[in-house]
């Protein structure tokens, strides 16, 4: 006698993404298993009367959407902040600060992220490499600081409130791996760039620290709440943080205690040195809550953003000779961190954009694992890969290095792309999809969300068409296919953390997640694929979003 079923879907159009059985009618799940995938015939059976019977009526099915690095906490207090993403002009920005500020208490800091230089139109003017001056801005909030991020995370512009609480003036020098921005006379502009960006970011943590345990406590719970909101009303059933303190994962430890977190999460480690040499082996968490939080991989940084000309190349950039980037992370210190993690079994993700950042980043890694022969399928990854020399692109599958990479940003930063580096190397190693899948490369997607919006359909038609908001191709030859890019946003994420034993698939065993779909994004139009959206969301077998 067959085993009855908590919850059932009939009549769909399930893709599984298991080549075996790639395409089914119906599902069973007992509590939060799949118990049987099939025919609408062989599911009826498992059927009694306390099952919930779900008709598809057609519509796709799939594994849940696993975004395979964004940042948890970003996503949330995003909800909660200026959002300059579509922000047109500066004009428009200085326009949202001097509202925000007309409606704060002085004092109250002021918080915005996602502009753009490169997005305005018209240009500022005056401008320093297109970043706007600190002018207007501080006109428009004179008792507020203002910090304002840029939607690469890798910069910021504050306002001469914020400059003056944190003591900047034009004779303030550069930090190491940083750049305080000046104009032609040595006066601070306001924008800081990598590192420098602590020189007012340590202000406002000092203001955050002023809050009591009880409003921290608060204030981290109502961003997870407000992210994990966002992932499930866009089919998003786990997620990868790209990097939290102890501090952080200690809270998210206890809410999956609780029961308090819908979405399941992989967070990265990132901390100082000194606590993860002390702490690093207790944080080792495969599973814990139901599976629903696991933390074995440890997140360091070699350069910074390309729009933020951060990114670490091995020439100059085209449109600023004097720069080649810079490394944010000394080299002897990643090392340390990769023998910490290796030692305590922990995954390596290191951010790394310009090509001489990935070169470097290769180079560590092979010598990490030269020198430690016995360790086997660590699957170390490099967290966005966007820009690489030709010759290094085979060395991704023949070390077995997962390449992180955002589909989205391929596509937002198109516009500015060539201006950087020039049409040759963009053309060459500029998100190389295709390149990096024939080499035998594992790519897993997502939205390095709040950098872009945490949506994995937009992320997907950036993948599968490679076109820009005008409708502009960016080397369409690396395009992903749409197959290819539904398994980098399933099967390859759970793999990338070592979980496609559990989930990224529909297979018999495995975890209910699934998303259910108005389109089939493996047949539709290419133009409806953006009109695509979320039915159901179900995360171990229970609707924890729907639509209709």
């Amino acid at each position: 006698m067959k085993e009855k079923a908590t919850l059932v879907f009939l009549n769909g159009n399930i893709i599984t993404m298991e080549d075996s059985k790639p395409h089914v009618e119906a599902v069973a799940v007992k509590n939060d298993i799949i118990i049987a995938i099939g025919s609408d015939n062989e599911i009826k059976n498992y059927i009694d009367d306390s099952t919930t019977v779900i008709d598809l009526k057609g519509r796709f099915m799939m594994p849940g959407f696993n975004e395979s690095h964004a940042h948890l906490l970003g996503l949330g207090e995003s909800k909660q902040i200026l959002d300059l993403r579509e922000a047109k002009n500066w004009d428009e920005i200085v326009s949202m600060v001097a509202k925000a500020s007309e409606h704060s208490l002085p004092g109250i800091w002021i918080i915005g992220s996602g502009w753009h230089q490169e997005k305005f139109d018209p240009k500022p003017n005056p401008n320093i490499n297109g970043y706007p001056l600190h002018t207007e801005l501080s006109k428009a909030s004179p008792e507020n600081p203002v910090m304002l991020i840029h939607a690469s995370g890798h910069a910021i512009i504050a306002n001469l409130k914020a400059m003056q609480i944190a003591g900047i003036d034009r004779k303030t020098k550069d930090p190491d791996g940083g750049i305080i921005v000046h104009d032609s006379l040595g006066n601070v502009t306001g924008v800081f760039e990598e590192t420098a960006e602590q020189l007012i970011r340590k202000y406002y943590e000092d203001y955050l620290n002023k809050r009591t345990s009880e409003q921290i406590y608060n204030d981290y719970t109502k961003q997870i709440q407000c992210a994990t909101d966002d992932c499930l009303q866009k089919g998003i059933t786990s997620f990868t943080d790209a990097g939290e303190s102890f501090e952080v994962i200690n809270l998210i430890k206890q809410l999956s205690e609780l029961n308090k977190l819908s979405i399941r999460l992989n967070v990265m480690v990132i901390d100082s040195f000194e606590a993860m040499k002390k702490k690093l082996k207790d944080y080792l968490i495969i599973g814990y809550g139901n599976n629903h939080l696991t933390v074995r991989a440890v997140k360091q940084y070699m350069d910074g953003a390309l729009g933020s000309r951060g990114a670490w190349l091995l020439k100059p950039y085209n449109d600023l000779p004097q720069s080649d980037g810079m490394e944010v992370t000394p080299l002897p210190t990643l090392q340390k961190v990769c023998d910490l993690a290796i030692e305590n079994g922990f995954q390596m993700c290191i951010h790394a954009i310009g090509d001489r950042a990935n070169r470097e980043v290769l180079n560590l890694y092979e010598k990490e694992f030269q020198g430690h022969p016995d360790q086997k399928d660590i699957r170390w990854r490099i967290e966005h890969a966007q820009n690489l020399s030709k010759d290094d692109i085979p060395r991704f599958g023949k070390m077995h290095i997962i390449a992180a990479m955002q589909g989205i940003h391929c596509t937002s930063d198109a516009m500015f792309v060539p201006q950087r580096i020039g049409m040759l190397r963009a053309q060459e190693g500029a998100y190389v999809w295709r390149k990096l899948i024939s080499s035998g490369a594992t790519i897993c997607n997502g939205t390095d969300a709040p950098v872009e919006d945490v949506n994995p359909i937009k992320c997907f038609y950036a993948s599968v068409t490679r076109k820009t908001s005008g409708g502009v191709e960016f080397f369409p030859d690396q395009k992903m296919t749409r197959l290819e890019a539904l398994k980098s946003y399933t099967i390859n994420g759970a793999f990338a953390s070592f979980e496609e034993n559990i989930k990224g698939s529909i297979k018999i065993g495995k975890l209910a997640d699934f998303v259910v779909l108005s389109d089939d994004l493996l047949k539709c139009p290419e133009d409806q694929i953006q009109n695509t959206t979320v039915i159901y969301t179900i995360v171990g077998g229970n609707i924890l979003y729907k639509s209709e």
